[in-house]
């Protein structure tokens, strides 16, 4: 026997009709690259998008078919992410701060057939273009003869594509921490959940009252999903297409900008911003922060002006929200110094995701605050296989293991304690270790490497490399560093290059990097100082 109520697919869709329907006239505000700033709301979004899913048909795009873009943070993107899915596609956000070969990996692994993008990576899509084998269409955004001539020639009549709740809507690539960079394919369900999961008071705690500022990128792990959340809630979005905090900062005040989100870095400047001028965000309720771990200096002085902190955790392959901080049952009772204590931690998973712990023969820990061990976390919105993989990432039981170690605490507050991988996390980004060694490895002179990531106040990780000079080398650190300009991305460069007579290795052959990260664990590069 079935139940009585009516059947609507969770599909995304459903979120710009609401929003158009619901709160048509909440504002969108895009400052851009030139300075400009221009206003829209919802149902100019909700336009836009049709008449982008209208030019997509016309141009023979099938459902399913992936719509790439290159771009900053802005209304025209936002109406991208909704044309592109509102059509059947799958909406592909690149990330530009990539190297040129993992660029062009994603985009023809992805087999993009259209590719928008802002003026600013003009350059880089002119260096790209030869070498993008499945691109039919290149869109200018911020250009009259792009974007705007592609609506125009539109009328916006046009009634969304429907199908199954379980259809692709989104593809976002990991960094490509090791080898490639992997494809999470995200469905209109599972992105439907992960919205609705947000809105909520102890997550993103979204309203119609919200005016959210997002620093976080769009081609970020889907921009932590607040695209989607703040449909479903009406909030006004303001966005900037240039991360600089005296920018950020009057937006932020002349919007009245209630929540914003971003990682640790951006902060970091808003506080230089404060002190150089005094100038400081008023009507900031709630900060969210992740992308890695916020140092409790952050956490304290956001919490000293008023401010709600957000510790955020996850990963592209959780849509991304996989834990979130919020105040406790008992948090009106604790001192200043408790809620920090409680902040620093990674928070407590929303409904719908359960994690466990699980020691290296696969035993499950208990939830005691003590019992460290691998992070596996499952849920509607968490990933199961990768986009074109032939297995799936998750065991028979949809358990995913995150590659960090931690810690639960009986009321279910997740800690991490450790990284069972040997990336480096640099102002939110990923940086493979083991890239950056064969890298390394292919200069002249250069006979092994290893490289780790040391503390940075600004940037909570920087590379350090340890390199292991050939017989009779005298090769130099910037000799190094000019060989790896050519292979990595400028911000994977190693602040700085260090010359040992031998590296520790396990009793396989594999760098040792636990010892490694020990013996280094106080050094201190002279950017950082």
């Amino acid at each position: 026997m079935l139940g009585g109520m009516q059947d609507f697919a969770l599909r995304v869709p459903r979120l710009i009709d609401h929003a158009e329907r619901e709160h048509g006239g909440q504002e969108i505000v895009s400052h851009w690259a030139d300075g400009s700033e221009t206003r829209t709301n919802w149902a100019g979004i909700a336009h836009d998008a049709r008449r982008l899913a209208q030019a997509l048909q016309a141009w023979g795009l099938k459902p399913g078919d992936r719509v790439g873009t290159l771009a900053m943070n802005h209304a025209k993107h936002l109406a991208a992410w909704y044309g592109a899915i509102g059509m059947g596609g799958v909406i592909h956000t690149v990330n530009p701060r990539l190297f040129d070969e993992q660029l062009v990996y994603i985009i023809n692994h992805a087999e993009d057939r259209v590719l928008l993008y802002d003026k600013a990576f003009t350059e880089l899509v002119e260096r790209l273009k030869p070498q993008l084998t499945s691109v039919e269409h290149f869109v200018l955004f911020d250009d009259p003869s792009g974007w705007d001539a592609v609506l125009a020639a539109q009328d916006g009549n046009y009634a969304w594509v429907e199908g199954d709740e379980r259809d692709p809507c989104m593809l976002c690539y990991t960094s490509g921490t090791t080898g490639n960079p992997k494809g999470v394919l995200y469905e209109h369900r599972s992105t439907m959940l992960h919205a609705m999961a947000e809105v909520a008071p102890s997550v993103f705690n979204l309203s119609p009252q919200t005016v959210a500022l997002p620093i976080v990128p769009m081609f970020h792990a889907a921009a932590w999903g607040l695209p989607f959340a703040g449909a479903l809630a009406g909030a006004k979005f303001v966005y900037s297409a240039v991360n600089d905090p005296k920018i950020l900062c009057r937006l932020m005040n002349d919007e009245k900008v209630t929540h914003s989100a971003g990682v640790p870095t951006v902060w970091l400047a808003m506080f230089q911003h404060i002190d150089e001028t005094g100038e400081k965000p008023e009507h900031l309720q709630l900060v969210t922060i992740g992308g890695s771990a916020a140092p409790r200096a952050m956490i304290e002085r956001l919490m000293g002006m008023g401010i709600r902190v957000g510790h955020a955790w996850g990963m592209t392959e959780t849509s991304p929200i996989g834990t979130m901080g919020a105040p406790p049952a008992n948090w009106n009772d604790l001192s200043f110094e408790e809620k920090v204590d409680v902040v620093c931690k990674q928070g407590r998973v929303p409904f719908g995701v359960e994690l466990r712990v699980v020691d290296d023969n696969d035993v499950q820990q208990p939830r005691d605050g003590v019992s460290s061990g691998r992070l596996q976390i499952r849920g509607p919105w968490v990933i199961r296989r990768y986009f074109k993989a032939e297995a799936d990432a998750a065991d028979a039981d949809q358990w995913f293991d995150t590659g960090d170690v931690a810690v639960l605490h009986p009321d279910g507050t997740m800690q991490i304690t450790d990284r069972s991988k040997d990336v480096i996390k640099s102002g939110g980004e990923w940086i493979s270790s083991v890239e950056l060694e064969n890298a390394a490895v292919g200069c002249p002179g250069v006979a092994e490497a290893a490289a780790i990531g040391i503390f940075h106040p600004k940037w909570d990780e920087r590379p350090l490399l340890l390199v292991v000079r050939k017989p009779g080398s005298d090769v130099t650190p910037a000799e190094i560093t000019r060989h790896l300009a050519a292979k990595v991305a400028k911000w994977w460069l190693p602040d700085e290059i260090l010359f040992v007579d031998s590296l520790p290795h396990t009793a396989t052959g594999k760098l040792l990097k636990t010892a490694l990260r020990d013996q280094y664990r106080d050094y201190q590069s002279k950017s950082a100082a």
